[in-house]
């Protein structure tokens, strides 16, 4: 059951008033803004993304930027303006994206001489300076990542953070010897991104790759992580690509080898925006509000003191030798006195805070505290001693609830289709992934998508116990070439 809380900020009501299973779109842009995460514009597709949505999005770099640091890359920064020329020297960057690409076209009131493009990627911007630093092989790898916004002009319906005009996010491109070390460079990408969803977001993802026609324009393949939604649709989470010799051909990345002879490098990139966010909100939250995972709570604990009469004073000194205790974690001692205990609990429920704990003067009494955990409000009464070690048990074991409830959801709705009426029945009936085999043409999969709406997700990387000899298409009845995991998607 879904409830609605009496509590009210002005006029504004403090509780999530829609069902997310009875109206999962409403749920989701209540939640994100009654959670203080985000908030509209006059212009469609752009967002202000407030303090708490921002400190999300900030974790996810704190992370990333770790790990891609442990791993050779460095950050630098690019134009956001591109000249019209550069994204004409990649056909198939300008094919790509050209119906989304915003352009600039005077500076203040006097015209340009040569349209700017707003950024909508950059690889046609970061390629020609790769091919200016790059003389000799010990120049190999060069690996660069920037954390930038893009604007593409989406013509489809908006949706914060899973699909907007403009939206953060990391791009790394690097510049290889050798085709077998770019290869393995997108997967090592993939793999980080992998990790950043299960680790600490709790959200589980399958790894794979896309079709040959919906690859990113200008590869030669793209790999992909993608996670499932309650809703039943996917979400493309990462991607990381291979561009082959593509980019350094037309930018002329070029150097020169150990035996003075001049090569042409192979190139990567791979991405990462605040769909992230989104995913991780939309996966985990509630009917009565966010649920954060520990990593990126931006309070992992909140204190609620509860007194009566004349024993405020005795709670309050207890709550802070509490929190003092707790200076290893993310914690908020609310001491507001305007505001009772009940509307704390549905506040800070509705902020998502992992961990709430609850002090009355029984707790103060018996040198305790009572421990309530935000997904499932189970309780735990825990001795003041022991505390720091208690909160890190049981920030793990809220971690892993997520985590765990995703996992079942992700397996529970991830079938198999044995044929065409098969595949189009699963879909339209009970959503998530239905897998099946695929000959490899588009055609087939424009039959599932005509009738359903969903398309290839994703082709898995590694096709385990699959035998092309042995299978065929369930959509035409010709040779199996793969797996494919068809859904609705963001």
């Amino acid at each position: 059951m879904w409830r609605k809380s009496s509590s009210m900020r002005g006029d504004q009501e403090l509780g999530i008033t829609i069902s997310k299973q009875a109206n999962p779109g409403d749920w989701y842009a209540e939640v994100i803004k009654k959670a203080e995460i985000a908030d509209y514009t006059s212009v469609g597709g752009f967002i202000v993304v407030r303090p708490r949505g921002l400190y999300l999005w900030e974790a996810i770099r704190r992370n990333l930027d770790e790990w891609f640091g442990e791993t050779g890359v460095e950050n630098a920064y690019f134009p956001v303006l591109i000249p019209e020329a550069y994204l004409e020297k990649e056909k198939e960057i300008i094919e790509g994206f050209n119906p989304e690409v915003a352009w600039v076209t005077h500076g203040g009131s006097e015209k340009l001489s040569e349209r700017l493009a707003v950024r909508p990627t950059s690889e046609s911007i970061i390629a020609p300076f790769m091919a200016r630093w790059i003389r000799s092989h010990r120049d190999l790898p060069l690996r660069l990542n920037q954390w930038c916004s893009v604007v593409r002009w989406e013509s489809t319906e908006t949706k914060p953070f899973f699909r907007n005009k403009e939206f953060l996010w990391q791009e790394g491109h690097t510049a290889h010897e050798s085709e077998e070390e770019a290869l393995e460079e997108i997967k090592q990408r993939l793999d980080q991104y992998e990790r950043l969803y299960r680790d600490i977001l709790a959200v589980p993802v399958l790894k794979g790759k896309k079709p040959q026609h919906d690859k990113f324009p200008g590869a030669d393949i793209t790999t992909t992580v993608e996670a499932l939604m309650p809703d039943g649709k996917s979400v493309q989470g990462g991607t990381s690509h291979y561009l082959g010799k593509t980019f350094s051909e037309a930018f002329e990345i070029n150097y020169v080898d150990d035996e003075e002879e001049i090569q042409t490098a192979y190139t990567t990139s791979w991405g990462l925006s605040w769909r992230a966010v989104g995913a991780l909100i939309m996966t985990h939250s509630d009917d009565q509000g966010l649920v954060l995972p520990p990593a990126v709570a931006p309070e992992q604990v909140v204190i609620v003191p509860i007194w009566k009469g004349d024993n405020m004073e005795n709670v309050m000194d207890y709550a802070d030798r509490v929190k003092s205790s707790l200076s290893e974690f993310r914690v908020h001692l609310d001491g507001r006195v305007e505001k009772n205990p009940g509307f704390k609990f549905n506040e800070w429920e509705l902020k998502g805070v992992p961990i709430r704990i609850e002090i009355g003067q029984k707790e103060v009494e018996k040198k305790t505290v009572t421990l309530v955990h935000r997904p499932d409000g189970e309780k735990h009464v825990v001795d003041l001693e022991n505390i720091e070690i208690e909160i890190e048990k049981h920030l793990e074991k809220i971690y892993l609830k997520l985590y765990q409830n995703a996992l079942k959801h992700l397996e529970e709705n991830t079938r198999e289709g044995k044929n065409q009426q098969d595949i189009i029945d699963k879909l339209n009936e009970s959503g998530g992934y239905v897998k099946a085999i695929w000959c490899g043409k588009e055609e087939c999969e424009d039959i599932i998508k005509e009738k359903t709406a969903a398309s290839i997700a994703m082709v898995p990387l590694e096709l385990g116990e699959f035998n092309a000899n042995e299978k065929v298409c369930a959509i035409c009845g010709d040779r199996g070439e793969e797996m494919a995991y068809f859904a609705k998607k963001y």
